[in-house]
């Protein structure tokens, strides 16, 4: 028997169940029974003949049916659904037999008369997906018949289902015209912790007295934040997502939980005229407990010094070696004028506001810190990456010249400070955007190698490696941002744009709708979901997306892109926007 053939063979499978069966067997056994067995042989048996099908499991209220096509599979169910309808016509609603019916495509097991298999299995777990009296079809079913049979199926999204590794994109239809709604994207599941000391740091509270000092509580978290991302020994969640709990009071257990690290970093600022106190204290996630606390005191002028300071003692408390570079890099600490300082910090909060309007503002404030004290690398690098956002965005009646200065301003960042990644992820950026993806790639490497949890350094790299074709990696370097970021909405929107490249469709519609609920205005996001959708068959849905692409921004212009995007190959977005001719778009 072990060297026994086992025999295969593709199939449609159509599975039926009884809704509420338990619950009319309890109400009246025998008349249930009498009822089921009466509509199996007067309207089940014939329609399955009718449609060469063939029964080959029966389950006391649920049926297995093998069909030959996928057409008469989904034609049997749509008429068995009818036939049950008007056979309920009359019946008591407590006592009426309304069946689920779930219909897959796919490869089946034989063992005599039986049949076995994912194929079987699947079809099972959609028909639990169905409406009371309705039929979910798989996706593979769907591109069978779309434009095949009289019915118009819904698209009713992926679902997690039991036992099922990814999720299963279904349609639905029910002759009441009730239909599945496609679900909100499953949360994703807490990261597990990283193999080596983790640790996120929590807005600062504003102890000064004065709510507009706000504003320097979070420089602080900020650097110190930067500060400890530098240190490869360690894991440092992005303050992007670390500021997603500003102004709440949170259990650090669950913050640990929700961002997958094992210590959490809070504390308080105070400042007086020149003088700041920081307060910090450590803690263990995973028991709740205090590790340390400390207090820092020092002139404004000595921020950097007192940064590295609360680093050094994290870093010691952590038992992590710093490197021989990372070592010589905190050698010495500039001194820094209160007033430049405040630029910086603000600039940082207005440029956030991503506007026009505040780009400049951010502009004007960066200048004015450059005259106050010319050796701020920081600020040369912001200065690009404004630039950059101007053209990128087309604020501020900007031109090509944008990137030009926007490269000159990078390179000026780095020969200010070789040690600022800030410098190089500008350049990376800009080099990218002129198409010098081989120049920009050195750049991308250096940034990670100062800051080995730079989520921006990743995304960096990652858009390089999208744009010269090598989509594998960009994944990598796209999932690495999401997880040090997890709130970084731009990563999700890349990696969805890489794994739609490859044909990863259900793992790049996961990520766009994502992207999404972080950034519920994205035109963009929504033209790569018209395309994906467009390519997958969903007409509607992808003219759906499309026409919220030109009501979040009327201007949207795919020429306008296909210049700017830097792919390598010219072609790459013209399979994209194929997906619109597919679905009837004009753009």
């Amino acid at each position: 028997m072990a060297d026994k053939q086992i025999q295969r063979r593709l199939a449609a499978i159509l599975a039926a169940d009884v809704v509420g069966y338990s619950r009319l067997m309890e109400r009246d056994e025998t008349a249930t029974h009498t009822q089921l067995t009466a509509r199996w042989r007067e309207v089940l048996d014939p329609l399955v003949e009718r449609h060469l099908g063939r029964i080959f499991k029966r389950t006391g209220d649920g049926v297995f049916i093998e069909f030959g096509s996928a057409v008469n599979a989904v034609e049997c169910a749509a008429a068995l659904q009818r036939a049950m309808a008007s056979a309920n016509e009359g019946v008591p609603d407590g006592r009426a037999i309304v069946l689920r019916v779930g219909v897959n495509l796919g490869d089946v097991l034989v063992e005599g008369s039986d049949l076995f298999g994912d194929g079987v299995n699947l079809a099972a777990r959609i028909e639990t997906l169905a409406t009371p009296g309705g039929v979910a079809i798989s996706d593979n079913v769907h591109q069978y018949v779309h434009g095949r049979v009289g019915i118009d199926f819904a698209d009713s999204g992926h679902h997690e289902v039991k036992n099922i590794a990814r999720p299963v994109h279904i349609w639905s239809w029910s002759p009441d015209g009730a239909v599945v709604a496609a679900p909100l994207p499953s949360p994703e599941p807490p990261p597990s912790l990283p193999d080596r000391p983790s640790i996120a740091v929590l807005p600062f509270d504003n102890m000064s007295g004065d709510p507009e000092q706000g504003y320097f509580a979070d420089g602080i978290t900020e650097d110190i934040i930067t500060d400890l991302s530098k240190v490869s020994g360690l894991f440092v969640i992005a303050r992007n997502s670390s500021f997603a709990y500003k102004g709440t009071s949170p259990d650090v257990r669950k913050v640990s939980r929700e961002l997958g690290v094992r210590y959490v970093l809070e504390g308080s600022v105070r400042r007086a005229a020149n003088r700041i106190r920081i307060n910090a204290q450590m803690i263990d996630g995973t028991t709740g407990g205090h590790l340390w606390a400390d207090r820092f005191d020092r002139q404004v002028e000595d921020i950097f010094e007192v940064q590295d300071e609360v680093t050094r003692t994290i870093v010691t408390a952590l038992r992590v070696k710093l490197t021989d570079g990372e070592e010589a890099r905190r050698e010495s600490h500039a001194k820094i004028e209160p007033e430049a300082y405040d630029l910086l910090v603000r600039s940082r909060q207005v440029v956030l506001q991503l506007s026009p309007k505040t780009a400049v503002e951010a502009r004007g404030m960066l200048e004015h810190a450059l005259e106050i004290n010319p050796g701020l690398a920081l600020a040369y690098a912001r200065l690009s990456m404004i630039a950059f956002a101007d053209y990128a965005n087309q604020w501020n009646g900007a031109t090509p010249d944008n990137l030009d200065r926007a490269l000159e301003l990078a390179r000026k960042a780095i020969a200010t400070d070789e040690t600022e990644p800030q410098g190089y992820i500008a350049l990376a950026l800009a080099l990218s955007w002129l198409k010098r993806l081989d120049e920009a790639e050195p750049a991308a490497e250096r940034a990670i190698a100062l800051s080995p949890n730079l989520a921006d350094a990743y995304v960096g790299l990652g858009n390089i490696r999208d744009f010269q074709g090598r989509f594998e990696d960009a994944v990598a370097l796209y999932t690495r941002a999401h997880r040090l970021d997890p709130q970084f909405d731009m990563a999700l929107n890349f990696l969805g744009r890489a794994l739609l490249a490859l044909g990863r469709y259900d793992e790049a519609e996961i990520a766009f709708k994502r992207r999404l609920l972080l950034a519920p205005r994205s035109d963009m996001t929504r033209f790569y979901l018209a395309c994906l959708h467009g390519l997958t068959g969903r007409y509607d849905e992808a003219r759906r997306y499309w026409s919220e692409v030109l009501e979040v921004n009327p201007g949207f212009s795919v020429e306008h892109l296909k210049s700017a995007l830097p792919y390598r190959d010219p072609h790459q977005i013209d399979r994209w926007v194929e997906g619109l001719r597919q679905a009837g778009i004009k753009f």
